[in-house]
């Protein structure tokens, strides 16, 4: 039986400079080798660090870096996993006020609302369009957006290690 593989990429978009090495390790954890990161300042909130980090892994690696990550203080990261044989692709974002979203992504990194979703948002809505819009924001995680885009905008760029596995 082959392992299907997947690539994705680590926005680590803080850090404080005490958590990296334990980011390094989780993330080594994850894909089963060393990791060292190249960590620069993140202009967006001084005192902290960033990077990104393109990965090769077995699928569902995506979702165990996000769940290695999840939950540490100060921290705020995304995680996209492109889709593969047999899988969507996905996309983690993680903010430590807001905790962590998820969304199954198109092959343009497009998030993809069910339609079981859009189904509760109008059922929630109850005739109220901002009850919907409200319901429809939640699906495309645009509190986590709103949260993040400084960060984002504070990278570009910064520098990124593209890590490939040979063999």
């Amino acid at each position: 039986m082959s392992v299907v593989m997947a690539r994705g990429v680590l926005y680590v978009h803080s850090a404080p400079t005490a958590l990296c090495p334990h980011v390094e390790w989780a993330v080594g954890s994850v894909l089963d080798r060393r990791i060292d990161m190249e960590w620069t300042p993140q202009p967006a909130a001084p005192g902290m660090l960033r990077c990104e980090l393109s990965w090769v892994g077995s699928q569902g690696s995506g979702a165990q870096l996000a769940s290695a990550l999840r939950g540490w203080a100060h921290l705020r990261y995304e995680v996209t996993e492109e889709q593969s044989a047999g899988a969507d692709g996905g996309r983690w974002s993680h903010t430590p006020e807001l905790g962590i979203f998820h969304a199954t992504t198109d092959v343009h990194g497009n998030i993809m609302v069910t339609e079981d979703r859009i189904r509760y948002a109008y059922e929630a809505g109850a005739g109220d369009p901002a009850a919907v819009y409200h319901e429809l924001s939640l699906a495309l995680g645009e509190s986590w957006d709103e949260e993040l885009e400084p960060f984002r905008h504070a990278a570009e760029g910064a520098p990124v290690r593209w890590l490939h596995q040979v063999g």
